[in-house]
């Protein structure tokens, strides 16, 4: 499916997230979810199956408290295996392997200095996105509907940087990212942020596709248990979305959390993580 048409679906997504969510309570229909994002019933079927690889009914089993405490409880289970089996390196995407490397407290300082900063913007899954790279990799992916103001951040992070637009090599970098079938390579991550950040960040990349991890679990895997507070400021720090996964962090009670781009797109990562379209392979 080109990636257009995956954006616009997503809208439609997000729009049935944000009806459900307010409406959560009494478990709303099908019918009255599909009239209130104006379509009918067997066109939500056929937009949902063809974004997320599942009907709407199951789809929305993922956005209950009920189902986030059993995925958190039998995430736990998987990823003490994995630990305990070794695989203990950066995750994978697809068939993508995703690496990374941190600016020095140097490279830092300098504000970007001496470097071009390609960006643009790509169509993708889970709506338009900002893409940031350098000549060391990713260093920036926010989602958002304000072009503008997503510029505009990258630019207060990298002031001294030379940026230089190419909506087309963002638009390549998105096709990786979110490829329509798995494909083997490589993705490289440069991080901006403190030891501590980094740590919470590398300690995500440990988290498979479709897996959840609370906050609390998530600062052990940092090496600080008991800093769920600072393990939050971490994650709203992050600024390369999805490829540092913070919608696999949700809280212990099984309420989703907090998130940078938004309470729905973060469902809506979850979901069509679980349902296999994000899946990792290790």
């Amino acid at each position: 499916m080109p990636a257009d048409d995956r954006t616009r679906q997503y809208a439609t997504v997000a729009r049935a997230i944000e009806f459900i969510r307010a409406n959560a309570g009494r478990q709303p229909e099908l019918a009255e979810i599909a009239a209130a994002v104006g379509l009918g019933t067997h066109h939500l079927q056929r937009i949902f199956s063809a974004w997320a690889g599942l009907s709407p009914k199951r789809f929305l089993q993922y956005l209950t408290k009920e189902h986030a405490l059993q995925a958190l409880r039998d995430s736990a289970v998987v990823l003490d295996a994995a630990l305990g089996a070794g695989l203990s390196g950066p995750g994978r995407l697809h068939d993508l392997m995703v690496s990374c490397e941190a600016m020095t407290p140097g490279e830092i300082r300098a504000r970007g200095a001496g470097v071009e900063l390609g960006h643009g913007l790509a169509p993708t899954p889970f709506g338009a996105a900002l893409f940031g790279w350098t000549a060391r990799g990713i260093c920036h992916l926010a989602f958002g509907d304000d072009p503008a103001a997503a510029v505009a951040t990258l630019r207060r992070d990298w002031p001294a940087a030379e940026l230089r637009r190419d909506d087309a090599a963002a638009q390549a970098l998105a096709a990786r990212v979110f490829p329509a079938a798995p494909e083997p390579g490589r993705l490289h991550l440069l991080l901006r942020g403190t030891n501590f950040q980094i740590k919470v960040w590398e300690a995500l990349l440990r988290v498979p596709a479709g897996a959840l991890v609370s906050y609390g679990r998530l600062a052990e895997l940092a090496g600080a248990p008991g800093a769920q507070r600072a393990v939050g400021s971490a994650l709203a720090a992050n600024a390369i979305a999805y490829l540092i996964p913070c919608h696999r962090v949700i809280r212990s009670g099984g309420d989703s959390g907090a998130y940078r781009w938004g309470a729905e797109r973060k469902l809506a990562m979850r979901a069509w993580e679980a349902a296999g379209r994000g899946e990792a392979r290790d």
